[in-house]
């Protein structure tokens, strides 16, 4: 219902396991590792586990899209099966035809060991991955050992993925099944986001889905994460049901209210992650509580008269202070540029008018890249040095991936509207270059002011140059082996592929994974704008460096 109104081009948070939504986190990038591993390794079990909700079965399906053209792989998600009725599945996921109503378990496992053999003969590997495997049954789990006994003097002839809910790792540490547990020659358990983890992970569906802008503020993301517990199929749920009230209630972005309200018609009391959240919350109050009435009974008991301050100066020493007055060491003194301490809101300075704020905005970000600003057609007249205007709406997290000092159009608190140059992005607050000075704002202030438009000048890929797979040849793919080896630190002697082979694949695999993206081994718009931005070492940088200060 809500798609067009946020210009979305799909629903952003629906619970089905689709691979191009996976978040790759840290954890959830260990355990497709663990995986890949698994599948080109010598044989046995591979164990994932996790949580529900957590992201197995994506990560699974993700792991299906990877799988190299030497492996045959059986998918089973529903194993709460007999033996023989797992057998005969085997048996149809492989393709292994056996006599209608066959019910014997020495016919099957033949089959199965015939087809096996053949495989390996053809330089084939077999996989067997099962999913929701803590419904396994012990005899089955037996079956399953059993089936591993086939092997070569190098390897043996069946891979099994185990994908199930933590209790089966309990199921494998019993004693029956300890034959089972010594053949697992790699295990991982798959945790629940953390609060950072989760403001990606939320920007990251929604832009999938074609909207760049925060429809979820900093703040906010701090309540999802307390109440969803990380669980990543549960925050789902949670968004979803925000974003429909947002709709409804015809508001630009989700606000406290509208996702409190999505909470306690989706996350009722009854939920174990509101449970231990609000058991944790209400714990926390009192043992705080509790301290404070603590401290303040020993000081009133243990200070001389003269040393109690009166009632009225004590209540103002025990107020936090407010963030408007929290200050920061000045910066850029030596270019005269007056600073203040960081604020609550962005005011236009009264110091120039504002009707200059855009040429003054845009001179700022000229002057970063250290270039005249050339006024009227800047953007056009760029593009001779390679560079050209990037405009679009978004919101912070992608201009942390751009990483480029950025234009931003503002507004007051009296909607007047204004332009600024974002020149540093620190982890709670912003730097701007707004008029004659410098202001910095606390993050959680400016999603008031922003709607989302942002001009950054940027490196254009060469035409043609947008979307470049593997088996493709000639200039394109050269240029992108150089930026790959630009991106790890390699600016000199790097010797372009001219051939998108299994190496040049496998870089670019390995650079999704680490900036969170899809890791297909394709380079679209998306992973070119994440390689331009790392191998452009020339470009200022809106994220603070190593060693800034």
């Amino acid at each position: 219902m809500y798609l067009s109104y946020f210009a979305l081009t799909e629903a952003p948070f629906s619970i089905a396991p689709d691979p191009r939504y996976l978040y790759m986190s840290q954890r959830h990038q260990e355990a497709l590792a663990h995986l890949l591993y698994g599948v080109n390794g010598e044989g046995g079990f591979v164990l994932l586990t996790g949580e529900v909700g957590t992201g197995k079965t994506t990560i699974c399906r993700c792991l299906l899209e990877q799988i190299p053209e030497a492996c045959v792989v059986a998918y089973i998600f529903n194993p709460r099966l007999t033996v023989a009725e797992l057998l005969s599945t085997i048996c149809v996921e492989f393709g292994i035809d056996f006599p209608p109503g066959n019910t014997s378990l020495k016919l099957f496992v033949d089959l199965i060991t015939r087809f096996l053999l053949d495989a390996h003969a053809q330089g084939k590997r077999a996989v067997l991955i099962i999913d929701e495997a803590q419904n396994l049954s012990t005899d089955v789990l037996e079956q399953m050992r059993l089936l591993t006994n086939l092997e070569t003097s190098q390897r043996k002839l069946l891979q099994i993925i185990l994908l199930g809910q933590p209790e089966l790792s309990d199921m494998l540490g019993r004693s029956e099944l300890r034959q089972l547990a010594q053949r697992i020659v790699a295990r991982y358990h798959l945790e629940v986001l953390n609060r950072e983890e989760v403001a990606a992970y939320v920007q990251h569906r929604l832009e999938v889905s074609g909207v760049y802008r925060q429809l979820f503020s900093t703040s906010l993301m701090k309540i999802v994460h307390r109440l969803t517990g990380g669980v990543p199929r549960v925050i789902n749920v949670l968004c979803d049901r925000a974003l429909l009230g947002t709709y409804v209630q015809g508001k630009d972005r989700v606000d406290r209210s509208t996702l409190m309200r999505a909470a306690r018609e989706t996350l009722p009391p009854s939920t174990p992650a509101y449970r231990r959240r609000a058991f944790q919350l209400s714990a926390g109050l009192l043992l705080l509580a509790s301290a404070a009435w603590g401290a303040q009974w020993y000081q009133q008991q243990n200070l001389p008269d003269s040393g109690r301050a009166p009632l009225q100066a004590r209540d103002s020493l025990e107020k936090p202070m407010s963030a408007s007055v929290r200050g920061v060491a000045p910066r850029n003194e030596e270019r005269g540029i007056v600073t203040r301490p960081v604020a609550d809101s962005l005011e236009w300075t009264a110091s120039a008018p504002r009707a200059n704020s855009r040429d003054m905005a845009f001179s700022a970000l000229f002057l970063a890249w250290n270039m005249d600003f050339p006024g009227t057609d800047a953007c056009r007249r760029v593009e001779s040095a390679g560079l050209y205007c990037r405009s679009s709406r978004g919101g912070l997290e992608e201009l942390r991936q751009l990483n480029r000092p950025a234009v931003l159009q503002l507004q007051d608190e009296a909607g007047r509207e204004f332009y600024a140059t974002l020149m540093r992005l620190d982890a709670d607050k912003a730097t701007f270059s707004l008029g004659d000075q410098t202001r910095e704002v606390w993050l959680g202030a400016l999603a008031a002011h922003w709607s989302g438009y942002y001009t950054v000048l940027w490196r254009e890929p060469p035409s043609g140059y947008k979307n470049i797979r593997p088996g493709d040849r000639g200039a394109a793919v050269e240029w992108l082996s150089r930026l790959l080896a630009q991106a790890r630190g390699k600016t000199e002697g790097a010797s372009g592929h001219r051939v998108f082979d299994v190496g040049l694949t496998r870089q670019v695999k390995q650079f999704q994974l680490a900036h969170g993206l899809m890791p297909d081994g394709m380079a679209g718009p998306q992973t070119l704008t994440h390689l331009i931005a790392a191998a452009d070492q020339q470009a200022p940088r809106l994220l603070a460096q190593p060693g800034d200060k």
